[in-house]
């Protein structure tokens, strides 16, 4: 396969993407590099003649990478993750709105394109978090317990444009990052961080149906195939506190290779769809005995669901065996997958 990857600055050393590069070229595949954010760019000319099977985005929110991603897929070609997914989250205003309307659980959200705007959230919805919309990697996040504290923070805040404010979830401390790809999840705990003094070292943990099933609907509300969803445990269940595309996958076990196959699967899925499927929306256990009454086919309980379509590479058959889930009946474990059909495959 010939694949262009597009690559900020900020990760042009970084393990993801870096380490995909390499092992999608040691499988014999024809990887380009572009860096949107390190060179003049004509846009006008930028995808003739380039034929790529996919394009593939790792940049920061607000970077140019985006712009160009949106313009390989008005052209026609496969994009990872599909580039108006991408668009939906990378808002952070425009995810809640999104996720909220579609079931998913967030907190109620302001927008503001000042600071001073913000100032007319009633007290009674104190302590918020403030952050800016296009934020990414805990940039600017604030928790907020005064309108006080608010006005003090103005001057911070006011060059950050549009920015959002949700009232706080009371939490332990810590949130649980679950990554999603290939059809798969795996959970970690880390440090939140509206509390750096907590002390809570960043692990692989077990995934709960609950948790698992937050997980998965907000790959099917967004549309998105590699990504990562932060939540919190309040004291009414998992709450969804931001989704990313193509996030780090740090404690994904054999995470270099589980990206590299998904990237495959879905670029052969895309080359051979004209538009855009409608994503499968995954089956938790408590849906099991409807499906089967009605004779639909539902895999095994606790085996990953593997992506639809081969690649056709060197990368399905090496990979084969590690993305075998367990057999049907044994428990869930620290980063086990949990059972998550595949989004069907985007297309530009």
């Amino acid at each position: 396969m010939k694949l262009c990857f597009l690559v900020e600055e900020q990760y042009r050393h970084d393990g993801m993407p870096v380490e995909v590069i390499r092992q999608l070229t040691s499988w014999g595949h024809q990887v380009d590099v572009l860096r949107p954010g390190g060179a003049l760019l004509r846009m006008t000319e930028a995808l003739q003649g380039a034929a790529h099977d996919a394009w593939v985005l790792k940049t920061v929110s607000g970077g140019p990478g985006l712009t160009l991603l949106e313009a390989a897929a008005a052209a026609g070609t496969t994009t990872i993750n599909d580039a108006r997914s991408i668009r939906g989250v990378r808002d952070k205003a425009l995810a809640a709105a999104i996720g909220r309307g579609r079931g998913l659980p967030l907190p109620p959200t302001y927008a503001a394109a000042g600071p001073e705007l913000l100032a007319q959230i009633p007290e009674s919805e104190y302590p918020i978090v403030v952050k800016p919309a296009d934020g990414s990697s805990g940039r600017a996040v604030h928790l907020v317990r005064s309108p006080d504290r608010l006005a003090a923070l103005a001057p911070e805040l006011a060059g950050e444009g549009l920015l959002i404010a949700q009232p706080y979830i009371p939490n332990s401390g810590v949130d649980i990052k679950v990554y999603g790809v290939g059809g798969e999840l795996y959970a970690t705990e880390r440090r939140s961080p509206l509390h750096p003094d907590h002390a809570a070292p960043e692990r692989r943990v077990p995934l709960s149906d609950e948790v698992a099933a937050v997980a998965a609907q907000a790959g099917v509300v967004y549309g998105l195939d590699l990504y990562g969803v932060d939540v919190v445990l309040g004291p009414d269940g998992p709450v969804v506190v931001d989704v990313n595309d193509f996030p780090s996958f740090r404690q994904v076990p054999d995470a270099t290779a589980r990206v590299a196959r998904a990237v495959l699967a879905l670029a052969a899925r895309g080359a051979r769809t004209a538009e855009p499927a409608e994503p499968v929306r995954p089956r938790m256990p408590e849906q099991r005995g409807a499906a089967e009454a009605a004779g639909t086919a539902v895999p095994p309980a606790g085996r990953a669901v593997p992506p639809a379509g081969d690649a056709g590479s060197p990368a399905g058959a090496a990979g084969a065996s590690a993305s075998q889930g367990p057999a049907a009946g044994s428990p869930r474990r620290a980063g086990q997958a949990a059972q998550v059909p595949v989004p069907a495959g985007k297309a530009g």
